[in-house]
């Protein structure tokens, strides 16, 4: 269990780093968007390949920092049912979800992703769109993210049998809705005070 421990923390160093970077995409998305209708409405100059930067910079940004919001926790998950289960029970879910489902499905795409990505690659493919950029830079963007989930999904898989195995603590218990709605009120009401102290003094 050391050895896919210490696996899991480098899966999830590597998560990270991407994930934090990759934030910098919508910066650039928004840059080039702002630039190119500052072009388009004072200059009448416009191009396919800058709509289509946008999108590339939007989907690197949803595709590689999948890996990341899964090790953060911070997909979407409905817990009307889920939060009337132990943590143990809650744990063995999230076990039985990643092996059932998203371990499937993630490696199914890693598979069916790299022969569409060299075709792409190889044939030189470029966009339908007049102007239009190469296409397989988009292409492997789907790889890339899919196959960091696939590693974010052993390393989910390897903390979850640790943890209901005693040998690490829980890097996020779980809180239903409502206790976090406390929580940030709680915060709200300790900000405002400290606030109101500062315009006192």
């Amino acid at each position: 269990m050391t050895v896919l421990l210490a696996l899991s923390r480098t899966i999830d160093r590597i998560n990270e780093f991407i994930g934090r970077w990759v934030s910098w995409a919508i910066l650039l998305a928004i840059l080039v968007s702002a630039v190119n209708a500052v072009i388009r409405k004072v200059f009448d100059i416009s191009s396919n390949a800058w709509l289509e930067l946008q999108w590339y910079l939007f989907g690197a940004a949803f595709m590689l920092a999948a890996a990341y919001t899964l090790k953060q926790n911070d997909h979407i998950r409905i817990d009307i049912v889920y939060g009337i289960f132990s943590r143990r029970v809650q744990h063995w879910i999230d076990l039985l979800g990643h092996l059932l489902f998203l371990m499937p499905f993630a490696v199914l795409m890693v598979i069916y992703f790299v022969p569409y990505v060299s075709l792409s690659f190889h044939s030189g493919e470029m966009s339908t769109n007049a102007g239009g950029l190469i296409v397989w830079p988009a292409k492997a963007i789907l790889l890339v993210g899919f196959f960091l989930l696939a590693l974010q999904g052993v390393s989910e898989i390897i903390k979850k049998v640790a943890i209901m195995r005693g040998d690490m603590e829980d890097p996020n218990p779980f809180i239903s809705a409502h206790e976090q709605a406390e929580l940030e009120a709680k915060a709200l009401a300790e900000e405002a005070k400290a606030l109101a102290g500062e315009v006192r003094s």
